[in-house]
């Protein structure tokens, strides 16, 4: 079974649009100015050997209600994909929606299947390439921030159970939307890796870790109708599982977060390798690391690392398609937008007529330059094995 992307090593644009704890409106793809430069990001892509890039569509400023729709903002990505030669995962929803929608209404359902089915004419129409999406970004740590703790609007607490049935939900009807646009589209269903432990000396809190590691499957198990049928899961719709792997998401219950950089490493930290086998082993899907980087001089030392992470799971058979730097090129903070995260693999430097210039990390592309050439070509190869022999398993998942 060949990999749908073009390239191995992709780049994550952030495009994160929700509303803050500020009550602001959050455009990050505005912010980076990718939205008016997004032809020379694609340039600098393909400069360092990656063609395939994960991007966010802004449902708020498309859908402007009773089946109207404006593109005007998505036009100039899509158009300079196409010129570049940039296959995209379209990212349909990043934890942001039109105004005058409720989450918790039936509304919400319909209107993503609208706005879905009127991106994916778009799509068709505008390249021969297979389309790929991503229906709703992270809908467990959506439901999270969302609906659990208010992080995010609507702000709610201890709803986060509901929030996550009503995204799947969302998803699954968009899914079917898309499909009767383009039989051809691809889902990509991504969400965080985590794993959490109790205290040493506190069996009482073994339970509520496993219980949170559990919970982080419960979106992907939805989709695939192994929990919840209600909501109308099935394994078609658990098409490529994306694992979004960040060193802070390992952690033991009262605070204490596991460091990935301490060396020797943590005797309780898991590696990447050991996480994707879990995947592979419950879903039998293919699989790619969607989202992973570090910030600041940590960042060429983690690509090595998931770099490693990656070639030892190929070794093992696991099918793992593709793994993306997010983000590509830095971002400011959700809530400081004064704060800059340097996390990219460009940074980005103010000029006097208040452009963000893209300022390579040598060091960053460095590391990644060893591992696209030549090595893109040997976990190519390693990629098709593993695909082939886990063929069997997702054909049967897929029926």
């Amino acid at each position: 079974m060949s990999s749908p992307f073009r390239s191995f090593w992709m780049g994550g644009f952030e495009s994160a649009c929700h509303i803050n704890g500020a009550g602001q409106r959050l455009d990050m793809i505005c912010a980076t100015q990718h939205d008016v430069r997004a032809d020379e990001d694609y340039a600098l892509l393909r400069s360092v050997g990656i063609r395939t890039a994960r991007e966010g569509l802004r449902w708020h400023l498309i859908d402007r209600g009773r089946g109207q729709y404006d593109f005007s903002s998505a036009r100039p990505v899509v158009d300079a994909a196409e010129r570049r030669g940039i296959q995209v995962v379209w990212n349909l929803c990043h934890y942001g929606w039109p105004d005058d929608v409720n989450l918790f209404e039936p509304a919400f359902i319909r209107r993503f299947a609208r706005y879905a089915a009127a991106t994916a004419r778009l799509v068709r129409d505008s390249s021969d390439d297979v389309p790929i999406y991503s229906p709703i970004n992270e809908i467990s740590f959506f439901a999270w921030a969302a609906g659990e703790v208010g992080y995010i609007y609507p702000h709610v607490h201890g709803a986060g159970g509901r929030v996550k049935q009503q995204l799947v939900r969302a998803a699954i009807e968009g899914m079917d939307a898309i499909r009767a646009v383009d039989e051809r589209a691809r889902f990509v269903h991504a969400d965080p890796l985590i794993h959490v432990l109790a205290p040493y000396g506190r069996p009482d809190l073994a339970r509520a870790a496993a219980d949170y590691r559990e919970a982080q499957f419960e979106a992907w198990d939805m989709l695939a109708g192994g929990m919840h049928p209600e909501l109308g899961g099935h394994p078609r719709y658990l098409d490529i599982v994306g694992a979004n792997f960040y060193s802070g998401n390992q952690w033991v219950i009262g605070g204490e977060r596991l460091h990935w950089d301490v060396r020797p490493q943590h005797p309780r930290w898991r590696p990447l390798s050991a996480q994707l086998q879990d995947l592979h082993e419950r879903y039998g899907r293919p699989i790619i690391v969607a989202e992973t980087s570090h910030f600041g001089s940590g960042r060429a030392a983690w690509l090595h690392d998931v770099a490693g992470e990656v070639s030892r799971t190929l070794e093992l058979g696991v099918a793992i398609d593709g793994v993306c730097l997010y983000p590509i090129i830095d971002r400011p903070d959700w809530d400081d937008p004064n704060h800059w995260h340097n996390s990219g693999l460009w940074g980005l430097v103010p000029d006097h007529e208040g452009r963000l210039r893209r300022v390579l990390c040598d060091e960053y592309a460095a590391a990644l330059r060893q591992h696209v050439q030549p090595d893109e070509r040997t976990l190519y190869a390693s990629s098709a094995t593993a695909s082939a022999s886990a063929a069997g398993v997702s054909a049967a998942s897929a029926t």
